[in-house]
C-alpha cells in the first residue's frame, strides 16, 4: 500500500501540464446575439423573470405598463451597445449564512433570461458532466443526495470501507476572476458580439474578481467556473464516486491516502484559477457521514445509508416558525403565504429520515390569528 500511494505523490506532472492533456473538444457558436436581442426572445425572457415575483413589485408594474416600447428599447440599447446594468440593490441575507446580495434590476433580469436561455445554457450543458447538480434542469440538491446515497454504498458495499472527502470552496462567488472567467467562456463562444455582452454583465461588479450572487447569468458562469474541474476529477483523478453541487463536492474513495493526494493535486489547481478550500473541507470514513446540502449522510454497519437534518438546518426552521407563528398571529402574513413558506419546508425535510422530527415540531406551534 505505501508504494501505491508514494507513485501518487511523487508524480512529476504538473496541474497545469494536466489541464492542457485534457481538453474537451467543442464546437464554438456563432451568431447567437441576433437571437438574444430578438424580440421574441426578450419577450419570452421577460415571462421568465416575472415568474415567482409578487404582484406589487414595483419594478415589474412599471416595466410590464408600457411593455411592447420597453422591449423594444432595450433590444436597441442591445443591438447598439449602449446597454448599460442599472445600480444593484444591496442587501444582506442571514440563511444559511451571512451572504451580501446584489439584486438587479427587473430589467436587466429580462437581459440575463434572454443571454441564459439562448446562449450559455445550451453551451454549458455540453461541456458539464453528469455529476454536477447546480441550476441544471432535471437535477437539482435532492437527485444530488440520493446519487451520494448511492455512491457511499457502493464504496462500502465493495470494501466494508470507505473514506469521502467533502471539499467546500472559501467565498466562492467573491472571488471568481473576471479575467480568467471570461478566458473560459472564450473557449466556447466566438460571437464577439455575445462576448461584449457577456462581458458587460461580468463588468457590474466593480474590482478584478467577483460575480452577483443575485443573478441568473452568476449561476451558470459559476458553474462553468469549476466544469475543468470536473473533468480533471473523473478523467485524470479517475475517481468514479464524484458529486459537484456549485462549490460543495464530494469524492468517494477506498484509499484514504489517494484522497488526501486528490486534495492535494486540487489545491493546487484552484490556485491557479484564484481559488482555495475553506476550513469546511475535511476527510471522513464513511461511517461517520458527511454533511451536504443541508443533511447528515452516514452509513450503518449494515450497508444502509440514512440521512438525517443538519442541526443547524433543525434551529433554522425552528427560528422561522417562531417567527411564522408571531407574524400570522398579528395579521402580518396570510394563510396562504404561510402554506406556501411552511410547504416548502416540508418538502425539503421529507427527503431525509425526518417523520419524527417533523411531527414534533409542528405539534408546538400553533398557527392561531389574533381576534
Amino acid at each position: 500500500m505505501h508504494i501505491i500511494v508514494s507513485s501518487y505523490l511523487v508524480e512529476s506532472c504538473s496541474v497545469l501540464k494536466t489541464i492542457s492533456l485534457i481538453k474537451v473538444t467543442m464546437k464554438r457558436l456563432g451568431y447567437l446575439f441576433e437571437k438574444v436581442c430578438d424580440f421574441e426572445s426578450l419577450y419570452r425572457a421577460f415571462l421568465n423573470a416575472r415568474k415567482r415575483k409578487s404582484d406589487d413589485n414595483s419594478d415589474v408594474i412599471n416595466f410590464e405598463l408600457n411593455l411592447g416600447s420597453n422591449l423594444i428599447n432595450l433590444k436597441r440599447q442591445l443591438e447598439s451597445k449602449t446597454y448599460k446594468p442599472l445600480p444593484y440593490r444591496i442587501f444582506k441575507k442571514y440563511e444559511p449564512k451571512k451572504r451580501l446580495i446584489r439584486a438587479p434590476h427587473f430589467r436587466d433580469r429580462i437581459v440575463h433570461h434572454s443571454v441564459c436561455s439562448n446562449a450559455l445554457i445550451p453551451l454549458f450543458e455540453k461541456h458539464f458532466i453528469f455529476h454536477t447538480f447546480a441550476s441544471r434542469k432535471d437535477k437539482g440538491q435532492h437527485i444530488a443526495l440520493d446519487l451520494l446515497k448511492k455512491h457511499m454504498q457502493i464504496v462500502w458495499k465493495e470494501n466494508k470501507d470507505g473514506y469521502i472527502l467533502k471539499c467546500d470552496i472559501r467565498k466562492y462567488f467573491d472571488n471568481i476572476r473576471h479575467d480568467i472567467l471570461k478566458q473560459k467562456v472564450r473557449r466556447l463562444i466566438k460571437d464577439k458580439d455575445l462576448l461584449w455582452l457577456v462581458d458587460v454583465i461580468i463588468n457590474s461588479i466593480p474590482g478584478v474578481k467577483g460575480i452577483s450572487i443575485g443573478n441568473l447569468t452568476s449561476q451558470w458562469l459559476a458553474n462553468y467556473y469549476l466544469s475543468e474541474m470536473d473533468h480533471i476529477i473523473k478523467e485524470k483523478l479517475q475517481i468514479r464516486n464524484y458529486i459537484r453541487y456549485m462549490d460543495d463536492f464530494t469524492l468517494i474513495h477506498k484509499n484514504k491516502s489517494y484522497l488526501n493526494y486528490c486534495r492535494q493535486y486540487l489545491k493546487k489547481y484552484l490556485a491557479t484559477i484564484g481559488l482555495e478550500f475553506n476550513e469546511k473541507t475535511q476527510l471522513f470514513p464513511l461511517k461517520n457521514g458527511v454533511d451536504f446540502l443541508g443533511y447528515h449522510t452516514y452509513i450503518t454497519e449494515t450497508g444502509k445509508a440514512i440521512r438525517i437534518l443538519r442541526r443547524s438546518s433543525k434551529k433554522r426552521i425552528k427560528r422561522k416558525l417562531r417567527h411564522f407563528e408571531q407574524k400570522y398571529h398579528e395579521g402580518d402574513m396570510d394563510y396562504k403565504k404561510l402554506q406556501l413558506c411552511v410547504n416548502s419546508w416540508i418538502g425539503h425535510a421529507k427527503h431525509g429520515n425526518t417523520y419524527n422530527l417533523r411531527q414534533k415540531i409542528f405539534k408546538k406551534y400553533k398557527f392561531i390569528k389574533k381576534i
